[in-house]
């Protein structure tokens, strides 16, 4: 029931508003004192003030409240104080509490405190948000009894805001560790995010010394990004700066942008092994999100660093430090699309990037515009009466691609390369035209196509031969090469006809208990005949010549450094041929519960293997008609995935090692006819974890009612369980080529085998522990690579991880242990070997 204050108009009331009061048991007013008890499930509302106890006392008269919590009948006390003021709550053994003043003591407190908790023997509330306390624990342990703490003599807190406590140490599973003491502390307990220093992590390494990582400042700039700077420093001179931010527009876009440089020194001068290193890395990740704008989007997810950066700036701590370091290739894009509405046509713009951390080359396109429209069908009738004419199948789309680029540049010349001369630019159009397709006999499909294809370039080249000119080695031909900066175009055009169909043969099974009804072979035929005319003729110009020293005419083209290529030299009338197999069971599932006789038995679908040849045969040309013919193969064997393939030449080799004019089958014999086997692959894998337990309830589905009801007289046993998965993978490749030997004047056949075996697990040896374990085996050297091994251990609060590369060039250990709470990450044990110290 509600207590309004008085309504004489000289009287002061006695609160600001009105109290809501109500209790479960009993509720006992005393008049007299003016005073209420109220027992079990007791419940006080007071403006944001919220009070649950079993017990509570309300004094309107001192404006008090004391709770308690009450004996059960086993004498354990239950229903102690809970407050709530706003988004504060905490727990208590007692509470006295005045409205008036908002003071109040408390004994045997717990209260959560930004991302660590507070508990105190006794505590006095002195404003609605500052706390004083005496023998109070702070913790970012969530149990009940915590396993480690910080035990402060005396501390103030201030609610979502800070601690400052007095003399205090630490207390780990109740053992009091008082060297070193802290004679005071301060721990920020902001529930939003707050600018403030980054504190740095310390080591030693041998190569370059002791060391501060991550130290810095993180500014909370507003509710839409921050910014963190961070540096490293090295004894020896060595030194990193590294710079990290976060942005998002809530129903616009988001993204993340992180940058660093480092400078790292090696010994010293004048030493000859001294050297100084120089990185940098950038990464920038921006996705838009699709409620902003569904006609355009801009995206962006760049990784862009020096080859040496990771190789020498990877501690080896985590996956994520092995995956960087393992990483040979790294691409970048940034790239805006638009669709134009109730139209055909879009367009998009792209930036892109890729090197190669091995050769240390950057390829680069800057920019890249593409313009395209979809297909369109020009000469349909849209109010067409009647049946549709072969016209009005006609259709066409247009692809343009507007291209700036460089390419397989080293790292230290990138800068060095002029625009006009180095980089390679130009336009493309592509107009595909598909026409009306028709069938034949029935069952054979024919769809005729018509392309044409057209380039834009800036520049072209001309070669003549100059026999005064010299170069520098290996060039020794004596060629000049003129580069003429105007515009040119060159085209080229084809005809092709593509026809398919398919062919299908069933087995079924004589045997009517066979799990397997039926298989069923599928054959696929396919083929296509183009026809290209000879683009090298005069009258087109795409193409020169010269005559060398030795009166050799040599054909090149104009445009043999453009972006898009050009028009090749030569007619060519090829039919390409395409042969897929596939091969697959009809099979009768098996259920672990027993069906009825009215259910209908289920059939799955299982494919035993798909194979495929192709090839193509130019009947125009001169010699060699016919192209290497390419064979693939791809099976399941019991959950393994098998994948093949092999590419078979059907021409003849010289002694020399010269590939002539003449087929394969004309000179062997048995296999050997269909062709020289230039080289083959072959991989496959496999995947073994343990097998998950079925839920109780799953396990009981398929009891009888009996079996259910029965208990069994056997003992029961706690269930040992180790959840573990282990995987490898193994490739094979075969390549033959034939080395020259100029004094024998004969070519030997060389062969090339590689072979490697990669493996990787995990065991949960308990919930608590892991172990992951990734290695590679080269078969050939007949030894392991890149290997890891990485332990971790839970601890409720704690976390203990040690990671291990055992053997090659980043052998190294790290062992961590910390609070996993972020805010105590510097309360931590750590040990390391840097693979630098090797």
């Amino acid at each position: 029931m509600p207590i309004k204050e008085s309504t004489d108009s000289v009287a002061k009331p006695l609160l600001e508003a009105i109290i809501t009061y109500s209790a479960a048991d009993s509720i006992i007013p005393d008049f007299e004192n003016q005073k209420m008890y109220m027992y079990k499930n007791a419940v006080i509302n007071y403006q944001n003030i919220e009070l649950k106890a079993d017990y509570i006392m309300l004094d309107l008269v001192s404006k008090e409240v004391y709770a308690e919590g009450l004996p059960d009948s086993t004498g354990t006390i239950v229903g102690t104080p809970v407050f709530k003021e706003g988004d504060e709550e905490f727990e208590s053994k007692t509470m006295r509490y005045n409205f008036e003043t908002q003071k109040g003591f408390i004994t045997d407190v717990k209260t959560t405190q930004g991302d660590g908790f507070v508990h105190s023997d006794l505590t006095k509330k002195i404003s609605k948000d500052e706390f004083i306390l005496e023998k109070g624990k702070y913790t970012t342990c969530d149990a009940e009894h915590p396993h480690f703490y910080l035990r402060m003599t005396k501390a103030k807190v201030i609610s979502n805001k800070k601690i400052i406590t007095g003399p205090a140490y630490m207390v780990l599973e109740d053992f009091p560790i008082y060297f070193p003491m802290i004679p005071f502390g301060y721990f920020p307990n902001s529930t939003t995010y707050t600018s403030g220093i980054l504190i740095p992590t310390y080591g030693e390494e041998q190569t370059r010394g002791f060391f501060l990582r991550e130290g810095g400042y993180y500014w909370a700039a507003s509710d839409h990004f921050d910014l963190a700077l961070r540096g490293d420093i090295y004894s020896k001179g060595s030194w990193a700066t590294k710079l990290h931010s976060n942005y998002k527009v809530r129903y616009k876009f988001s993204g993340s942008l992180d940058f660093s440089y480092n400078l790292n020194k090696y010994s010293e001068q004048p030493l000859p092994d001294a050297r100084t290193t120089r990185g940098f890395s950038l990464a920038w990740s921006h996705s838009q999100d699709s409620k902003a704008n569904p006609n355009r989007t801009f995206s962006a997810s760049v990784n862009l660093s020096t080859s040496s950066f990771d190789k020498e700036n990877t501690y080896m701590n985590n996956a994520t430090s092995v995956q960087t370091y393992l990483q040979t290739q790294k691409s970048s894009s940034i790239s805006y699309t638009k669709k134009f509405e109730n139209s055909p046509f879009n367009m998009s713009v792209n930036l892109r990037h890729s090197q190669n951390s091995r050769d240390t080359t950057i390829s680069l396109s800057l920019p890249e515009l593409t313009f395209n429209m979809s297909k369109i069908n020009p000469f349909k009738v849209k109010n067409r009466i009647g049946p549709v004419r072969w016209y009005e199948k006609i259709s066409f789309s247009y692809s343009g691609n507007i291209k700036n680029s460089i390419s397989n540049v080293k790292e230290k010349d990138f800068l060095k390369q002029s625009l006009i001369k180095d980089w390679q630019n130009g336009w493309q159009h592509s107009i595909p035209i598909s026409l009306p397709s028709f069938n034949l006999l029935k069952y054979i499909n024919l769809s005729p196509s018509f392309n044409y294809s057209e380039r834009w370039y800036t520049s072209y080249i001309n070669k003549r031969y100059d026999p005064n000119s010299t170069y520098v080695s290996p060039r020794t031909d004596h060629v000049m090469i003129d580069t003429i900066y105007s515009f040119r175009r060159n085209y080229n055009y084809s005809y092709s006809i593509s026809t398919s169909t398919n062919i299908y043969g069933m087995y079924t099974m004589r045997n009517p208990n066979s799990r397997i009804k039926a298989i069923r072979h599928k054959i696929t035929p396919s083929a296509s005949f183009s026809y290209t005319p000879d683009f090298g003729q005069k009258k087109f110009g795409f193409w020169g010549s010269y005559i060398d020293g030795s009166g050799k005419v040599n054909y090149y083209n104009h445009f043999e450094n453009g972006v898009f290529g050009s028009a090749g030299m030569g007619e060519s009338g090829a039919i390409s041929f395409n042969l897929n197999n596939n091969l697959e069971a009809k099979v009768l599932e098996v259920s672990d519960s027993i069906a009825s006789k009215d259910e209908k038995p289920k059939y799955k679908k299982v494919k035993i293997i798909d194979i495929s040849a192709n090839t193509s045969y130019n009947m125009i040309a001169d010699s060699f008609k016919l192209s290497p013919i390419g064979i693939s193969a791809r099976t399941t064997i019991k959950g393994i995935s098998v994948n093949m393939g092999a590419n078979l030449n059907p021409y003849m080799v010289n002694s020399a090692g010269r590939v002539i004019d003449e087929y394969v089958w004309s000179h062997k014999n048995g296999l050997n006819k269909l062709g020289r086997l230039t080289n083959a692959n072959m991989s496959f894998g496999m995947n073994f974890d343990s097998k998950k337990e079925k839920p109780a309830a799953e396990t009981d589905k398929n009891k009888s009612p009996e079996e259910k009801t029965v208990k069994s007289d056997e003992p029961e046993y706690v269930v040992f369980n180790m959840p573990w998965s282990f995987r490898f993978d193994y490739s094979f490749y075969y390549n033959k080529t034939y080395v020259y030997n100029s004094t024998t004047k004969i070519a030997k056949p060389t062969t090339t085998i590689n072979q490697s075996l990669n493996f990787g697990g995990k065991l949960s040896l308990t919930d608590k522990w892991q172990l992951d374990m990734n290695t590679n085996f080269d078969v050939q050297a007949m030894k392991f690579s890149f290997t890891t091994v990485n332990v971790s251990r839970t601890l409720h609060c704690w976390t203990m991880s040690f990671n291990f590369v055992p053997f090659g060039d980043r052998k190294s250990y790290s062992f961590n242990l910390s609070a996993s709470s972020a805010i105590l990450r510097d309360l931590k044990v750590s040990k390391q070997s840097s693979w630098r110290d090797n």
